[in-house]
């Protein structure tokens, strides 16, 4: 198990209802024109959604193919500005958050992508990536840093000598299983999962969907 300094933190922030999302709407502008360009109309990605979710419930969101299943996602955790709406996380409405303030509570949201090898930066280790969330928010360093990016990385299914290579020296599978890792570096209550097995091989989704599964059970997560 990885412990960090927040773990008390997280034990007093702690209540039932942890998300609740009122009225949310995401709309992209549609412009007409290469060099004038006019607004002709509005593309609506997400329109007038409504949830709760506890904490360690799992909620999935389905439809088909552009239907705004990962715009509500990003809306959610404020990597997309929604158009309208109130997202709260516990009792704090992150759409009136700014800068420092919403990197802060980035620390209890966090995302699985669903193309691992995109959201991986091809020129940093596997151990760079995973401890990157331990330095960003201050959380340990030295030998410390070290030891918890080991936990991480076994906890996810994988091992410590991994630490030296490369995103593109790994499976699909495995480069998902580095993304869980680094999500799970700063012990969030929050994961966006992102159709996180769609772009892997059938016989490796059953594992990730596993692993999460287990994960959820061990930390109390909420999906």
């Amino acid at each position: 198990m990885v412990q960090s300094q927040t773990s008390a933190n997280q034990t007093d922030r702690k209540s039932a209802t942890l998300l609740k999302i009122r009225d949310l709407q995401v709309y992209f502008p549609i412009h007409k024109g290469i060099i004038l360009q006019k607004q002709i109309g509005w593309v609506k990605a997400v329109d007038g959604l409504n949830f709760d979710m506890k904490r360690k419930e799992t909620l999935g969101l389905v439809g088909e193919s552009g239907c705004g299943k990962s715009t509500t996602g990003r809306a959610i955790l404020q990597l997309i500005p929604p158009t309208h709406g109130q997202v709260y996380f516990e009792d704090t409405e992150l759409t009136k958050l700014t800068g420092e303030q919403l990197r802060q509570i980035r620390q209890w949201m966090q995302m699985i992508f669903q193309y691992s090898y995109a959201s991986l930066n091809p020129r940093m280790t596997v151990g760079d990536i995973v401890s990157e969330p331990l330095e960003i928010f201050g959380l340990a360093t030295g030998r410390d840093k070290q030891q918890q990016v080991n936990q991480l990385l076994e906890m996810v299914g994988l091992t410590p000598e991994f630490i030296h290579r490369y995103p593109h020296e790994f499976s699909g599978g495995q480069r998902q299983r580095i993304v869980i890792a680094r999500a799970l570096a700063v012990r969030p209550d929050f994961i966006v999962c992102d159709e996180p097995i769609a772009a892997l091989d059938v016989s490796i989704q059953a594992q990730i969907v596993n692993l999460m599964q287990s994960l959820q059970a061990e930390l109390g997560l909420t999906y």
